[in-house]
This record gives C-alpha cells, sequence and structure tokens, in this order.
C-alpha cells in the first residue's frame, strides 16, 4: 500500500525559507506524477506544483504562477521523497501544504481531482 508523509512545515517570517518533504513508502517516486497542492483556511485547495519522470526525457516541473521563481520542486532519489524548497515566503503562502501522488500520465496534472493517493498535510504559516 502506498502512503504519503508530509514534514518540513512551521512557522517563518515573511521571506525566510522552508523545505517540505513527501516520503513515499511502497513505490518509487518515479512510479507516479507527483504533485504540490495547499488549502488556506475559507479557500479551496490550489496547485502548487508538480514532478514527473520520463525514461527520455528525465523529470519535468510545473509551478503555479503565483510560486513559479520561488519555489522548487525535486526528487530526493535515494530518500524516496519529493521535495518542496519554498524562497522568498509571503503571508499569502499560508497554508496546509498537502502532497498527492497518480499513477499514470495526465494532462491535467494542475488538478487535484486527477491524483489518487494524498499525504496528511503539513502546516505553513508565514508571519509579515
Amino acid at each position: 500500500q502506498v502512503q504519503l508523509v508530509e514534514s518540513g512545515g512551521g512557522l517563518v517570517q515573511a521571506g525566510g525559507s522552508l523545505r517540505l518533504s513527501c516520503a513515499v513508502s511502497g513505490r518509487t517516486t518515479s512510479s507516479f506524477v507527483m504533485g504540490w497542492f495547499r488549502q488556506a483556511p475559507g479557500k479551496e485547495r490550489e496547485f502548487v506544483a508538480t514532478i514527473t519522470s520520463s525514461a527520455w526525457t528525465g523529470d519535468s516541473t510545473y509551478y503555479a504562477d503565483s510560486v513559479k521563481g520561488r519555489f522548487t520542486v525535486s526528487r530526493d532519489n535515494g530518500k524516496n521523497a519529493v521535495l518542496l524548497q519554498m524562497n522568498s515566503l509571503q503571508p499569502e503562502d499560508t497554508a496546509v501544504y498537502y502532497c498527492a501522488a497518480r499513477v499514470g500520465y495526465t494532462p491535467q496534472k494542475s488538478n487535484a481531482n486527477e491524483y489518487d493517493i494524498w499525504g496528511q498535510g503539513t502546516q505553513v504559516t508565514v508571519s509579515s
């Protein structure tokens, strides 16, 4: 059974950085399309970033416009985990961050409904 466990959340001042980790058990991360989503209080869950693996092209990444240039998604193959490095954090980045996995390609990788497996979430709070 595949499980996703997020860690690395916390409280940080505006302009600071955090690195989230999503540990995957049961299968290697390259078996999935891996995504990061977030949900702020009173708001819908929104797409943050995704990473997919291809035997021909390697990893490809895709970001929401709101985090592009500040966040970086990557794989840690040694730990079978997916990382989300978050820099220049702003109060509007405050949310519960979720890791998600999907088996098989989807052209709608920013759509949360396309993902099959979810972690429990980790809280990120950015103070002004």
